[in-house]
């Protein structure tokens, strides 16, 4: 009987880690933070949509929400870019102790945002029941808090992973994956501001 022969492929030179485009993780959040950007993108349509319906903007009865909230959050989501950027760059160097640092800082500034964000919801000056400008008011910060509250959560996971032996290898991608969504959570929070604090008063 004839002996069946086989190729194999060397692949062990190949590195065991990969970061950007060739991580298969880093592709699927560039797809889902497409799907949720669209998602934000309809929201603003709606709100713009609205207020092309009202004579008024806010109408009649209602205050534009007040600024001292959303001002304090949008200070502490620009300070949190600064940990978010080391800690996606000591992610390619795969400096644990660095990465650590950076983690901590997000968490701390994360747990700061989801409180602050309380307020901004008491300072929007109206009920999500009150109408249709009022409901797309609280979607508008209620969807981005869903994804405030799950980076917070998802940089803890990571954080507590790098203080094990478990922080090696794919993880230090992760870490960088994680400062990517930071970045998304970043932009859309500075975008919902400017919707809720600029055009209700200057449009």
């Amino acid at each position: 009987m004839p002996t069946e022969r086989r190729t194999v492929l060397d692949v062990s030179a190949l590195p065991s880690i990969a970061f950007g485009y060739r991580n298969v993780s880093w592709l699927g959040n560039v797809l889902y933070m497409t799907i949720e950007g669209t998602m934000f993108a309809l929201l603003f349509a709606t709100f713009f949509y609205l207020k092309t319906r009202s004579p008024h903007w806010p109408p009649s009865g209602f205050i534009p929400p007040t600024l001292g909230a959303g001002m304090l959050s949008a200070c502490l989501f620009a300070i949190s870019l600064g940990p978010a950027i080391w800690t996606k760059r000591r992610a390619f160097q795969q400096s644990r102790s660095s990465i650590q640092v950076g983690l901590a800082l997000m968490a701390i500034i994360g747990s700061a945002l989801i409180v602050v964000r309380g307020f901004e919801f008491a300072s929007l000056n109206c009920r999500w029941t009150d109408n249709a400008y009022a409901s797309c008011l609280w979607i508008l910060l209620g969807i981005h808090t869903g994804h405030l509250i799950t980076e917070w959560f998802e940089t803890l996971v990571l954080l507590a992973i790098s203080s094990t032996s478990h922080m090696h290898g794919i993880r230090f991608a992760d870490a960088a994956v994680n400062s990517d969504y930071w970045y998304f959570v970043v932009l859309t929070a500075f975008a919902i501001q400017i919707v809720l604090y600029g055009t209700t008063r200057w449009l």
